[in-house]
């Protein structure tokens, strides 16, 4: 069950960041979810890194967005 949910929360970040980066962006659902899910972990790696969270919480969805914003600029810059 925590998959789904994973996968969900995932495919609703993605979408919003990639709602939010100018341009289009050829990604399907999966890899828009995945997108998401890895936004998510950087935004949470960066944050504790930087002391923003304590070890073992989450991401803010905003942090989360923003992590995903800059996995989908990272990608699209190897990409092309």
């Amino acid at each position: 069950m925590a998959l789904i949910q994973m996968f969900i929360v995932g495919l609703i970040i993605g979408l919003l960041a990639r709602a939010i980066m100018p341009g289009t962006q050829k990604l399907g659902w999966i890899m828009t979810a995945i997108l998401g899910i890895v936004g998510s972990a950087v935004a949470n790696f960066v944050g504790g890194a930087m002391h923003f969270y304590q070890p073992g919480e989450t991401a803010g969805w905003i942090a989360s967005v923003i992590g995903a914003i800059v996995v989908l600029a990272v990608y699209g810059k190897i990409k092309s």
